[in-house]
């Protein structure tokens, strides 16, 4: 029987990837990342997860994942199908919400612009109008 523990570590130190990231990426701590090297019964889910993260195919060393390899490569063929992983997909995206905020722009400005006209006509009007001055108001010059 293999130890997957030490497969995953080598392949975790050969790789580069630093021991901090990897158990930030996969949410555990770093006791927990060697208890799991130390694992000769290691799930295959979290080699996957350790595999994704680091890049690393482990259906070489391991047996009990070449009849999972299959999963793996339909499951990168659905990644890469999904319409949010391509850079045109965003592109036309961004493209539609920019059209519909300048339509949406030129909706309120021509509606602020008019509501600032008439604001600004009747406000004229009272400025125009003649001003009752009280006798406690008095201009004397100094």
């Amino acid at each position: 029987m293999q130890h997957r523990g030490e497969i995953v570590e080598r392949a975790v130190r050969q790789s580069g990837y630093s021991l901090t990231k990897l158990t930030i990426r996969l949410g555990k701590s770093r006791r927990w990342i060697y208890h799991a090297f130390e694992n000769p019964m290691l799930p295959i889910e979290t080699i996957f997860e350790i595999g994704k993260i680091i890049h690393y195919d482990f259906s070489d060393e391991l047996v009990e994942l070449k009849k999972f390899g299959n999963a793996i490569s339909l499951e990168k063929e659905a990644e890469e199908k999904l319409p949010g992983n391509s850079a045109e997909f965003w592109k036309n995206k961004y493209l539609n919400l920019l059209e519909k905020y300048n339509a949406l722009l030129e909706n309120t400005s021509s509606k602020i612009s008019k509501i600032s006209i008439k604001t600004y006509f009747s406000f004229t009007k009272r400025a125009i109008s003649p001003i009752k001055l009280s006798t406690s108001f008095r201009l004397v010059p100094s």
